[in-house]
């Protein structure tokens, strides 16, 4: 496989994940059993991953100069991320999550403000951003900014992704221009109640590619005309922290060298190794280390 280069756009957070043997009650105190601080976000995570596997990867944020993005900064070179900050003199800090992860079933909590005060103009995008770019990926946290970049990249015929993790207003905008729609089972467009109306409105958007992951069930998926399902790997999960974002970034890295469907599943098997490992970044240093 060559290395291709991507782009992704979106959210850029700093994480803060806890291990616990129990999710606390209220005002209940709970020592962790294992932490880790990580750079997170959806485009982010999925950046880290397509990295991974020997890629160039470019990450299109608003980060700005506050001191907790050096810790944000230091994460992403260590996994050979590039960071094409829009927003450097911003001195607000950077979103912060606080993730609670149970040991016994890998469910995580997540508390977030996300993208909503840290949105990036548009007007600061140069056009030769998507020079050089064989794939675009676009989480919908930064619309303004993504829209942009979708338009730019559609005019060279670069394939553009969406992490559909859920509906974000201004999606509709930014979805005539997707080659790839790869939602969870909580993408609800407007009017969409199933998911049968989801594939309906997506497809009414002229998207040729279009999943719907549900977890450990199957894929669901309507490619040219044609639907089916793709199993996923059956694992005893560690943790589920990310395991959609990496998905997303292990999608994007094989659907340039593969079929449709053939990079559902190899994403898959990539998540699914993921969900076996504490934390975003652990199941990249286990293999390293192996």
């Amino acid at each position: 496989m060559t290395t291709k280069t991507g782009l992704f756009v979106g959210l850029i957070t700093l994480d803060l994940v806890y291990l616990t043997a129990n999710y606390p009650t209220q005002n209940q105190k709970v020592v962790a059993g294992d932490y880790t601080i990580t750079a997170g976000g959806p485009a982010t995570n999925a950046a880290v991953t397509f990295s991974h596997f020997g890629n160039q990867t470019n990450l299109l944020c608003g980060l700005g100069n506050h001191p907790i993005t050096h810790l944000i900064r230091a994460d992403l070179e260590k996994y050979n991320v590039t960071i094409e900050d829009l927003d450097k003199n911003r001195e607000q800090p950077p979103p912060v999550s606080s993730i609670i992860t149970t040991q016994n079933t890998g469910d995580r909590a997540v508390i977030s403000i996300n993208a909503t005060k840290s949105q990036i103009s548009k007007e600061f995008i140069p056009p030769e951003i998507i020079n050089n770019i064989d794939i675009v990926l676009i989480d919908g946290h930064q619309i303004a900014a993504s829209l942009e970049v979708a338009q730019l990249a559609k005019s060279k015929h670069i394939p553009i992704v969406i992490d559909g993790g859920s509906w974000k207003p201004g999606f509709e905008d930014i979805l005539p221009f997707v080659d790839y729609a790869i939602c969870s089972a909580n993408f609800y467009p407007p009017n969409c109640k199933n998911e049968e109306e989801v594939f309906a409105y997506l497809s009414t958007q002229n998207i040729p590619h279009i999943a719907i992951t549900q977890g450990e069930r199957p894929i669901k998926y309507f490619s040219k005309g044609k639907s089916g399902d793709v199993e996923v790997p059956k694992i005893n999960p560690v943790d589920t922290l990310g395991a959609g974002d990496i998905f997303h970034g292990a999608f994007s890295h094989y659907i340039l060298n593969t079929e449709f469907t053939d990079a559902l599943a190899n994403a898959a098997n990539i998540a699914a190794y993921s969900c076996q490992y504490f934390g975003t970044r652990q199941w990249i240093n286990e293999e390293f280390n192996n």
